[in-house]
This record gives structure tokens, C-alpha cells and sequence, in this order.
């Protein structure tokens, strides 16, 4: 739970953020409100050689933007062709890019389900709506850009033209469905994956009866689904990355639009079986272990990289027919007993129901330490996909950034003292940009603060804040204050000043909406937004 910061107030900027909620705008796609002076002049605007920072740590929603302010060959909409800026990334969030990257890969994550399977020279097919296509192909491959010989993909386009997936709850997962169906006949694939987007993505709405037709459409599609799979004699595997609606209340009765801590299903419906009953899976596991499961049901040795296990407690084998399997991820579907709150148990789940009772099944946890987070953390699509097609642990971005600021490292980073003295010595303003939040699958306010204390300590001049806000998770108008808490920080060190306010949804773009991002590059270069008056005794 945010806590107000007692000065959030008197601040002009957060001061704005209020009045656009008062005009009905929410944090995620609140309209840019950038800082100006006292004669309406836009200030802490990136110019040409500046020093930027981008914190964010997940990395695919980030790519876009990078490129916009980066890329010399850009094109997608107008940019300043000579801003030549001196540019710096928390993690990787493509090679291509010309930046500094402070935290890079540990190296390639080898032997994931994908390459085992490629290996094995058997052809895979990834079925997917374009809003979550990344899932099962760069994060399921290891956080590989490659795709591996023998897989093919197929992006179904999620609906266009809409303002909200709570207007159109159901999205596109018949057509999903209808290339599952189609391809399940198809005798050159003998793995295929998919996933259904709904629950995942429209529960970040705050729209309870459009959260509930998404996970009823889930349902009918997975029925049609379950149907075809026992005609062609499939091996029907049923999972989840991670939890979402579930948990659709805090404990205070307040709305949780964000994921969730809870186990989610795993069901072996294997109806190449006689009797696809007779197999028995282990009480318990995580999601690192659906991967050597699937190698176990193929006759595939388990690679020595993957430490999960397979969850089948009797033989897989069969005599004389090899097996095609169809690994189906239902994105945001949580398991969780009390029905309080729980829009799964709300909904109309027949199908979903009837595989859980009778075949065999088990909860999988899929958030923390098992999928690489710290402790008693959520879940998240990229964290859930890796696991699941790497069949490890990984220690993810956060964790790795979190011990170097705990333990002193953080503060010698090689990219981040190149950006700081660079902007001192060429007496050009340091940027950092990035979401603000407590946590965020994008980034955390800890690693802000962390980059605002080593630029007082480096002794950097100037210093201006670029704020991406967003609710997933966070009770409405959160965004408010959390701008108020870095305000506070900067404030406490002298050094600082938060001048772009913007919602997620413009800044954070993966579909190539570049009208989206377009809006956010302009409030940065150009200062275009509501205005937001920058005090004077915050310019030290």
C-alpha cells in the first residue's frame, strides 16, 4: 500500500497529476504533463549531447523508445536527427542498439526447451496473438532474438482500433483457436505451443464484468480445444505463467488489477493414452519443471542445464506411435481456493473444471524465488515464459541489480560512472528515465534512488527526472504518489527534479504503435504536454 508524501501538495507537478485525475484521466495513459518555468518555457528537455540513464529493467516495452532517441537511421516519425545523446540502459533491451548497457547478460541461456527440440530435429509451431507473441518466442527461447531451426510462429492479430481489450474482452483468442485446430492435423509438427492472452490482459482493467467474459472466452476456446486435441489423439498439456484476477481484491476491498503470488494449474490430459488417466504426476512442482516434463512425454533426455524435473511419476512411454503434444498457457490464470474476490470462480469454467477433475493435475508455483524474483513476489509474463521454456531457475535482472545495490557494486558501475562524469566534465544535464513505482515488472523507485544518490556523491549538477506511471497493480491514482516520494528524495540529497510525468501506455509500446511513442519522444525533446510549473528552489 502507498503511503502520500505530506509535501505532495504543495508540489506544481504532482499538483497537475491530480487535476488530470480529476479530468478523468487514469496513471497508465495519463497524457504527458512536462515542467516549465515561470514564463511557460518547458525545462529538463533532452538537448543535443545530454547524458540519459533509462532504468527500466524488463526490456521489450522499452525497446521503441530507445530507438527513437538513439537510432541515427530512424524513421518511424519525425526526430531530431543531431541530438547525439550519450545513452545508457539498465539491462539489454536489444544488441542492435547503440547504448551502454550497465547490467549485460550473464551470457546465452543454453539447452531451453526451443533448442533441445531443434536439436532433437523436430519442428515446432508457436501459436500466438500479437499483444503477447513476444512470450512465447523471445521469452520462452531464453530471451533469445534467434529463432531456432525447425520453429515457426504464427501471430494472430490481437483487434485494432480500440481504446480498451475491456471493450473487447474476448480479443482474438477464437482465432487462435482456429490455427490450433488447423495445425493440430498438420503431420510436420510434433510440438505445438500457445497461449490465450485474455485473463492476463484484461485483467489489468479495472472492469469486473469484462474481466469475467475474458476468462469465460478462455474457457470456450479451451473446450473447442480439449475437443480436438482427444479426435487427433494429442497430448493436451494445460498450464499458466503466472496469477492474476484470482486475486481481484486487496484486503481492503480496493480493486488489484495486477499479478498475483498464487500457484497456477498444470493438467496432463494425454489423449493419445487408451486410458489418459493412468498417469500420475508428482504432488507438487514450479514452472521450471513443465519443460523436462515435455521432454519426458517426447523420449527427449533432459539436458544437464535444465535442474527442473518431470512431474510424471509413472512411464511415458509408448509402444509403436510417437507422441504430438500441444502445450497450452493460459496467461494470467491463477489457482486459489477462496472464491472472495476470485473472477475465475466467478466466471463460467466448465471445461477448465472438468480437465481439472479428471485428469491429472497439480499446482505449479510460479512467482519468487521459483521464477527468479525475491522472495514473496508476483509473477510476471516474461519471468513465467523463461521458466517455462528454460526448465531452470534464472535469477532475473531485478535480483542481480538489488545485490549490486546492496552490497556496493551498484555505485562502481562502469556505464554509470561514464554517464555521470561525462555530463560533468561536458557540463551537459544527466536524465533518468524510467517507471516509478515500488514495484514494477519494469523497475522500481530503489534503483532510482540508488542513481540519484551516486549523482550527488559523483557530483553532477544538474540532474531531471522522466517519470513513466502506471497502475497494473497499484490502487488508482498511485501514480501521484509515487512522483511525490521521488520528489521527496530530491528534495533530501539537493539534487533533482521530476519534469516529465507520462503514462505508461504511450512510452512503453511493443506493437509498433509509433503514434504512441511519437507522443511520449515529443513530451522529452520538445516538452509537449500540460504544463507544470518548475519550482525554483528545486534547479540545484
Amino acid at each position: 500500500m502507498v503511503k502520500k508524501d505530506k509535501n505532495q501538495t504543495k508540489d506544481p507537478l504532482v499538483q497537475a497529476i491530480k487535476e488530470a485525475y480529476k479530468a478523468g484521466q487514469e496513471d497508465e495513459a495519463l497524457e504527458p504533463i512536462v515542467a516549465t518555468d515561470s514564463s511557460g518555457q518547458p525545462v529538463g528537455r533532452l538537448r543535443k549531447g545530454d547524458y540519459v540513464v533509462f532504468y527500466d529493467i524488463r526490456g521489450e516495452r522499452e525497446i521503441e523508445l530507445t530507438q527513437s532517441l538513439v537510432d541515427k537511421d530512424f524513421s518511424h516519425f519525425p526526430v531530431e536527427k543531431d541530438l547525439d545523446l550519450n545513452f545508457v540502459t539498465m539491462i539489454e533491451y536489444d544488441s542492435s542498439l547503440k547504448v551502454k548497457v550497465a547490467f549485460p547478460p550473464d551470457g546465452k541461456i543454453k539447452n531451453t526447451l526451443g533448442e533441445i527440440l531443434s536439436q532433437a530435429g523436430l519442428n515446432v509451431l508457436k501459436i500466438s496473438e500479437s499483444e503477447k507473441a513476444i512470450h512465447v518466442g523471445y521469452f520462452m527461447n531464453g530471451k533469445n532474438e534467434d529463432i531456432f531451426p525447425g520453429e515457426k510462429r504464427i501471430v494472430v492479430p490481437s483487434p485494432e482500433g480500440i481504446s480498451s481489450y475491456g471493450s473487447t474482452p474476448e480479443m482474438n483468442a477464437s482465432g487462435v483457436t482456429a490455427e490450433i485446430s488447423s495445425n493440430l492435423r498438420n503431420p510436420n509438427y510434433r510440438v505445438l505451443i500457445a497461449n490465450f492472452a485474455n485473463v492476463d490482459v484484461v485483467g489489468h482493467i479495472e472492469a469486473k464484468e469484462a474481466v469475467i467474459q475474458a476468462v469465460e472466452e478462455v474457457d470456450l476456446q479451451l473446450g473447442k480445444v480439449v475437443e480436438d486435441c482427444r479426435k487427433n489423439g494429442v497430448t493436451l498439456v494445460v498450464t499458466s505463467d503466472h496469477g492474476t484476477v484470482e486475486e481481484w481484491l486487496y484486503p481492503d476491498g480496493a480493486v488489484n488489477t495486477g499479478h498475483t503470488t498464487s500457484p497456477v494449474p498444470f493438467i496432463l490430459a494425454d489423449f493419445s493414452l487408451d486410458d489418459p488417466e493412468s498417469l500420475r504426476l508428482k504432488p507438487e512442482g514450479e514452472l521450471a519443471d513443465v519443460a523436462p516434463t515435455l521432454l519426458d512425454l517426447l523420449g527427449l533426455e533432459k539436458p544437464s542445464e535444465m535442474t527442473g524435473s518431470s512431474l510424471l511419476l509413472n512411464s511415458s512411454r509408448k509402444e509403436g506411435k510417437e507422441r504430438k503434444i500441444l502445450l497450452l498457457i493460459l496467461d494470467g490464470w491463477g489457482m486459489r481456493k477462496e472464491k472472495e474476490g476470485n473472477l475465475i470462480a466467478q466466471a463460467r469454467t466448465s471445461h477448465f473444471d472438468e480437465l481439472w477433475s479428471r485428469f491429472p493435475c497439480i499446482s505449479l508455483l510460479a512467482s519468487g524465488e521459483a521464477v527468479g524474483m525475491p522472495a514473496h513476489t508476483v509473477g510476471n509474463s516474461e519471468a513465467g515464459h523463461l521458466h517455462l521454456g528454460a526448465g531452470r531457475r534464472i535469477f532475473l535482472d531485478r535480483v542481480k541489480i538489488d545485490r549490486a545495490v546492496e552490497d556496493g557494486s551498484f555505485s562502481q558501475n562502469e556505464s554509470f560512472l561514464w554517464a555521470m562524469e561525462g555530463a560533468k566534465r561536458d557540463r551537459k544535464a544527466l536524465h533518468l528515465l524510467g517507471i516509478v513505482s515500488f514495484y514494477s515488472s519494469h523497475g522500481t523507485n530503489d534503483h532510482l534512488f540508488a542513481l540519484l544518490r551516486l549523482a550527488e556523491e559523483r557530483g553532477v549538477e544538474r540532474v531531471f527526472i522522466h517519470s513513466l506511471i502506471g497502475r497494473r497493480g497499484e490502487k488508482p491514482e498511485s501514480g501521484a504518489v509515487y512522483v511525490a516520494k521521488v520528489q521527496g528524495m530530491c528534495r533530501s540529497l539537493a539534487l533533482g527534479h521530476v519534469v516529465t510525468v507520462i503514462g505508461r501506455f504511450w512510452a512503453l509500446d511493443r506493437e509498433e504503435n509509433w503514434d504512441r511513442v511519437e507522443k511520449a519522444y515529443r513530451a522529452l525533446v520538445y516538452g509537449e504536454g500540460t504544463p507544470g510549473l518548475y519550482k525554483e528552489e528545486m534547479k540545484k
